[in-house]
C-alpha cells in the first residue's frame, strides 16, 4: 500500500509544527486516473461526499417526477445542511406533502448549526427535532423514495428496497463491488469503495448526458450552493467562487469529491488523519491547480495560506497546501 502523500502543512512562526497527508484521485470520464496521491486502491467510505450517488434512485425511480420535485428538492437530497431557516423550512415543506412529520425521519435529532435557531431553542428550552439533522433532507428523499416503492418506514434497514436501490446505485457509479458498509451519523448504510472508484463515479456524474439523473443533481447543487451546506461552509464558499462551474461536496472524517462537467473531471480525496481542515485544503489546492479557482480568492485563502491566530488575534502561524497538490 502507498503511504498517504502531504496534504497540508501547519506552522508556527519558522517551525513546520503539523503535516497532514492523505489520497486523492482525479479521474477522467473513461474511469482513468489522471493524477493521483497517495494509494488510489485504499478503502474508503465516502460517507456524505456519496450522497449524490444516494439520490441517484430518486430520481431514476420516477419518484422524483411523481411527486414533482424541483432543483431545490434535489440539492437538499445530496445536502449536508447547516439546518438553518433555508434548510428546515424547504423540508418542513416536502414532509407535508408527503404526509408526515418528524417522526417518521430515521437520522436522529441533531442540534442546529445555525446560530440563531440554536440560540432560540436554548432559550425557549427546546430540544432539537430529526428536521433539524444536517441529512434531513437526503432522508426526505428516502422517504419520498419509500413512498413511491410502497416500501416499508425503516428505510434505513440494509435490506430495505430504498437502500438495496442505493447500493446498486453505488456499485453501478463506482464500477466496483462494495466490500461492505459501515453506518453512517444519519444511521443509513456507507458502502465503500477504492478512492479511484469514488473518483471514477464522480467523474461519471461529471460527463452524464443532459437531462440524465446524475445531471440533474449536480446542476441543482450547483445552482443552489447555499442548500447543499450553508453560509460559511467549505462547499458553499467554494462552489460559489468557481462560479457555479464545479459541484462540490464534504464527507466526515476528512472526505471531499468535486464534479465538474465543464472539463469532464471527478475528484475524490480523503484525508488519513480525518480532519476537515486537511480536506478543505486539500480540495481548495487541487482547484487551484485545475484551474477552476482563483488563488487569490477569499474562499480559497480561508483554506489554503490561511493566517492561524490566537485568542488575541496575533498571527501566529499559517496552513499552507502542500506544494505537491499545487
Amino acid at each position: 500500500m502507498t503511504s498517504p502523500a502531504p496534504f497540508a502543512e501547519i506552522w508556527r512562526g519558522p517551525f513546520l509544527e503539523s503535516v497532514h497527508s492523505g489520497h486523492a484521485v482525479i479521474c477522467d470520464g473513461a474511469g482513468e486516473i489522471i493524477e493521483a496521491w497517495g494509494d488510489p486502491t485504499a478503502t474508503v467510505l465516502p460517507r456524505s461526499s456519496s450522497k449524490m450517488i444516494q439520490a441517484l434512485p430518486l430520481i431514476r425511480s420516477g419518484a422524483a417526477k411523481a411527486h414533482g420535485l424541483g432543483t431545490e428538492h434535489l440539492a437538499l437530497a445530496c445536502a449536508s445542511h447547516n439546518g438553518a431557516a433555508i434548510h428546515i423550512d424547504r423540508v418542513g415543506v416536502w414532509m407535508d406533502q408527503l404526509g408526515l412529520n418528524d417522526d417518521a425521519f430515521r437520522c436522529g435529532p441533531q442540534q442546529s448549526r445555525d446560530k440563531d435557531i440554536r440560540e432560540a431553542q436554548i432559550r425557549a428550552h427546546e430540544t432539537p427535532c430529526q428536521i433539524h439533522n444536517n441529512c434531513s433532507g437526503k432522508h426526505a428523499g428516502f422517504l419520498t423514495l419509500a413512498q413511491h416503492l410502497g416500501a416499508g418506514p425503516e428505510y434505513v434497514d440494509p435490506d430495505h428496497p430504498v437502500q438495496r436501490a442505493c447500493l446498486d446505485a453505488f456499485e453501478d457509479l463506482t464500477g466496483e463491488t462494495s466490500p461492505g458498509y459501515g453506518i453512517d451519523g444519519c444511521s443509513a448504510p456507507n458502502p465503500a469503495a477504492s478512492l479511484h472508484g469514488v473518483a471514477r463515479a464522480m467523474a461519471r456524474f461529471a460527463t452524464a448526458p443532459e437531462g440524465s439523473a446524475e445531471a440533474q443533481l449536480h446542476e441543482a447543487m450547483r445552482l443552489h450552493p447555499e442548500l447543499v451546506a450553508g453560509e460559511g461552509r467549505a462547499c458553499t464558499e467554494l462552489m460559489r467562487a468557481t462560479g457555479g462551474k464545479v459541484a462540490l461536496k464534504t464527507g466526515a472524517e476528512g472526505f471531499f469529491i468535486a464534479i465538474w462537467p465543464e472539463r469532464g473531471i471527478g475528484i475524490a480525496l480523503k484525508a488519513a488523519c480525518g480532519t476537515t481542515r486537511a480536506a478543505e485544503a486539500a480540495i481548495t489546492a487541487l482547484l487551484v491547480r485545475l484551474g477552476a479557482l482563483e488563488a487569490e480568492h477569499p474562499a480559497t485563502l480561508k483554506r489554503i495560506n490561511a493566517p492561524i491566530t490566537n485568542w488575541r488575534g496575533i498571527q501566529t502561524g499559517v496552513l499552507k497546501p502542500a506544494a505537491g497538490l499545487l
